[in-house]
């Protein structure tokens, strides 16, 4: 018997667990894959830039949620099979790795080009110049935009819940189901966590990006 709407955040406290779990290691995959497309994006082999913009396009172009299905029901037809979480976090961070690479790409080609050519002019080896002149500049044009798209991952992590994984979602339609009368409460309740997630993370965002700017970082 539900006598207070606080008996409900046990269980909603393990399903944010689950949440901030995928969302972390999700946006760590996404981030190195960024880099990674991003950088291949501005490759000087025609190849590599067609590769990867095919890459970009396709994980923009396409579903999130089928992208998801497609990996963690359609994989084990030709023998990769993933658990639900691993999957989740795949689906993630390929998928928001190509938003990202769009980041990292148009935050390098914002750097002038008389950086470039400064380096150039002291023999700087084009990786040398990039890992010690234009990525640690670049980085902070691309904390806000890669804080946003932080924000959106955790939103859009309620997604594995169509995989039954028990993320803060899938708890809350637990108990929803179990407790209909007290639906309302289970939604502000489920809105509220959600909110706080993101807050923090955006704050966190915004804290790093005035420590870089002032030079402390």
């Amino acid at each position: 018997m539900v006598t207070s709407w606080t008996q409900f955040i046990p269980l909603l406290a393990e399903g944010a667990k689950v949440t901030i779990a995928i969302a972390f290691l999700s946006s760590a995959v996404a981030m190195a894959v960024s880099l990674l497309i991003g950088l291949c994006r501005l490759s000087r082999f025609r190849a590599v830039r067609a590769v990867s913009a095919v890459y970009v396009e396709f994980f923009r172009g396409s579903s999130l949620l089928i992208q998801l299905f497609w990996i963690y029901f359609a994989l084990p037809f030709i023998g990769i099979e993933l658990p639900k979480f691993a999957a989740a976090v795949v689906a993630f961070g390929l998928n928001y790795g190509a938003y990202g690479s769009e980041i990292v790409r148009s935050s390098i080609q914002a750097i002038p080009k008389g950086q470039w050519e400064a380096c150039t002019a002291l023999n700087m080896k084009p990786w040398q110049t990039m890992k010690t002149i234009i990525l640690p500049q670049a980085f902070l044009r691309m904390l806000p935009p890669f804080g946003n798209l932080l924000v959106e991952l955790i939103k859009g992590t309620s997604l594995v819940y169509f995989i039954t994984l028990a993320d803060l979602t899938y708890q809350a339609m637990v108990l929803r189901n179990n407790y209909i009368s007290w639906s309302p409460v289970i939604m502000v309740l489920l809105l509220l966590m959600y909110f706080a997630i993101a807050s923090l993370v955006s704050m966190a965002v915004r804290l790093a990006e005035r420590k870089m700017a002032a030079g402390r970082m």
